[in-house]
C-alpha cells in the first residue's frame, strides 16, 4: 500500500496537495536512513520544521508530512531547517529556534507540555531549549507557558460564568489548587477575587 504525503501549497500553508511516497522514502524518515540524505528532505507540517530524513528527532505522522526535492523548496514553502540535523548545513538563529516553540506553545498551552516535549517538537535537546529559551525570552519555558495559560485564564474569568476548575482545566491546568497558586502568583490575587474585582470595575 502506498503512503501519500503532504505538500504545502507556497501561497497558502493551510491548503495541501496529496503526492505518492514509496516505501522507501517513509522508511528512511522512520528509521533515520543517512543513506538519502541529500536526495530528498521532509517538512512537519505541526510544526514548520524540515530535516534530512537521518535527523533523530522524534518520527513523524505520515499525514504530517511534506517533502521537498532540496531545502530551497522546503524553505520556499516557509518551512525552518532543523536545528539538530540542520538541513541547509548552516545553524539555525537561536532567535528562530525559539519563536518555532513560542508559536507552539501560543497554540498548545491548553495541553500538557513539558520541557520534553517542547524540546522534541523544536528538533533539540531540553537542556539546550530551556538555556537559549531563558535568554531569548527572559523567562524559562514553564514561566512562559504559564503567562500564556493566566493571560487566558483571566479574559475567561472576565467574559464567562465558568467556575474556576473549569477555566482551570480549560487553560491546561486541571489540579484547581495548582491554578490558584499560578494565577495568584502571575496576578497577586485568587481566580475568584481577580472576578469580583473586575465586575466591581464595569
Amino acid at each position: 500500500m502506498r503512503l501519500e504525503v503532504i505538500l504545502l501549497e507556497s501561497h497558502n500553508p493551510d491548503q495541501t496537495d496529496s503526492v505518492p511516497i514509496d516505501d522507501k522514502r517513509w522508511n528512511a524518515i522512520i528509521h533515520n536512513d543517512s543513506n538519502f540524505d541529500g536526495k530528498f528532505y521532509y517538512g512537519v507540517k505541526t510544526t514548520g520544521i524540515f530535516c534530512r530524513p537521518s535527523c533523530k528527532s522524534k518520527a513523524p505522522k505520515y499525514e504530517n508530512v511534506s517533502i521537498f526535492n532540496n531545502p530551497e523548496e522546503a524553505l520556499a514553502r516557509h518551512f525552518r531547517p532543523c536545528k539538530r540535523c540542520k538541513p541547509t548545513g548552516e545553524r539555525v538563529p537561536d532567535q528562530e529556534w525559539i519563536s518555532v516553540v513560542t508559536d507552539y506553545i501560543e497554540s498548545h498551552f491548553a495541553e500538557p507540555l513539558t520541557l520534553d516535549i517542547l524540546a522534541n517538537v523544536s528538533h533539540g535537546s531540553p537542556y539546550h531549549l530551556h538555556r537559549v529559551f531563558k535568554r531569548i525570552t527572559g523567562l524559562t519555558p514553564v514561566e512562559y507557558i504559564q503567562e500564556k495559560r493566566v493571560t487566558a485564564a483571566r479574559k475567561l474569568l472576565e467574559s464567562t460564568r465558568l467556575t474556576v476548575t473549569d477555566i482551570g482545566r480549560q487553560v491546561g491546568i486541571a489540579n484547581p489548587a495548582y491554578f490558584i497558586t499560578v494565577f495568584r502568583k502571575h496576578t497577586g490575587c485568587t481566580p475568584a477575587n481577580y472576578r469580583e474585582q473586575r465586575r466591581d470595575q464595569l
